[in-house]
């Protein structure tokens, strides 16, 4: 099987690496010193003190080069996938299927629903917090998608090089949530190569009970440099996330959402994550751009979509777009430091 990963990151060359150990063919997109470390000694990952080095992978910055594909895995956020849409067809044939693995709601979340799903004549309208103009949506045929979870943290320790922190799950389901036999066929090559890959009937549902954690916690720890275990055990911080969290439980409950766990146990998961920093504090201590839209944006945009207020998740994507903005125009980056002396 044919497998191209377009974002070789921390995500994608996890990814990468275990499915091309399967023996799969892999190719990977990369830039910059990450492609020419990944083209000098393979992709490496660090997984339960151990190093696996996938040598056998290709790796080029050219979706032209590397020609149609089996599986397209899209491994880059979710404000990367536009860029590269024009240029999606090289890898495309008939069959090809493509994975999306952006955190947040996606570009297609209105697309092909499930046969009880009342989304009351929305099915042609973009999430413009992650779409403007339905620009993905209309280069993408839905037909081609499969919805994906990703569980599993992950950080690129240096170029061409993935430490895995934890976590395995990569839930699949069709959008429409029929178990087709090509679903099943990925969950098995993805169970094959390690990960925990459970074929869902309703992949919306696992996408929200994701991103109930990400909207919440992924910008308080960008804004106050705090990791998991420090928001959830600071009263103020936590009540702060039950709030939010709150809040997008009523947009996801007017969408036909329900969460198979309660508030408090899916804030006491983040806690057990410990000494975690987010995905978004990463991004904010490397100069990156924090993926705020499709993790907060979005949801804020449903809540108007279906009548539901979320004052204090606006106030915290207020103050994201502000932190983001700032770090653009001044070009830096913003960690911590020890005190002088």
């Amino acid at each position: 099987m044919k497998i191209c990963v377009i974002g070789a990151g921390s995500i994608g060359g996890f990814v990468g690496v275990k499915l091309a150990l399967t023996g799969a063919a892999v190719t990977l997109i990369a830039r910059g010193p990450n492609l020419q470390a990944i083209r000098r000694h393979g992709m490496r990952l660090m997984q339960g003190g151990l190093e696996y080095v996938a040598g056998s992978v290709k790796a080029t910055s050219s979706l032209g080069e590397a020609g149609p594909q089996d599986v397209v895995i899209l491994a880059m956020k979710a404000h990367q996938v536009l860029p590269v849409v024009a240029e999606l067809p090289m890898l495309l044939h008939d069959r090809t299927v493509i994975i999306p693995m952006q955190n947040g709601i996606p570009w297609w979340y209105f697309q092909r629903p499930r046969p009880n799903q009342d989304f009351s004549g929305r099915e042609a309208r973009y999430v413009e917090s992650v779409d403007p103009g339905g620009a993905i949506a209309k280069a993408i045929e839905p037909e081609r998608l499969i919805g994906c979870v990703v569980y599993p943290a992950c950080e690129l320790a240096a170029p061409g090089v993935v430490r895995h922190i934890e976590g395995e799950r990569f839930p699949l389901g069709e959008l429409d949530g029929t178990a087709t036999p090509r679903v099943k066929q990925l969950a098995s090559l993805f169970e094959s190569a390690g990960f925990k890959a459970p074929v869902l009937e309703d992949i919306r549902a696992e996408i929200w009970l994701k991103l109930w954690g990400n909207l919440t916690f992924n910008p308080l720890s960008a804004l106050t440099h705090s990791t998991l275990v420090d928001i959830c055990r600071f009263p103020l911080a936590r009540e702060l996330a039950v709030n939010m969290m709150r809040e997008a439980e009523a947009v996801a409950n007017r969408l036909g959402i329900q969460f198979r766990l309660s508030l408090e146990r899916r804030i006491s998961g983040a806690e057990r994550v410990g000494k975690h920093k987010t995905s978004m504090l990463q991004d904010v201590e490397a100069g990156r751009a924090p993926e705020i839209d499709a993790l907060v944006g979005a949801v804020i945009e449903l809540g108007k979509v279906v009548g539901v207020p979320t004052p204090h998740i606006e106030t915290v994507y207020a103050l994201m777009k502000l932190l983001g903005r700032t770090m653009q125009e001044e070009k830096v980056c913003i960690r911590a430091h020890p005190f002088p002396g």
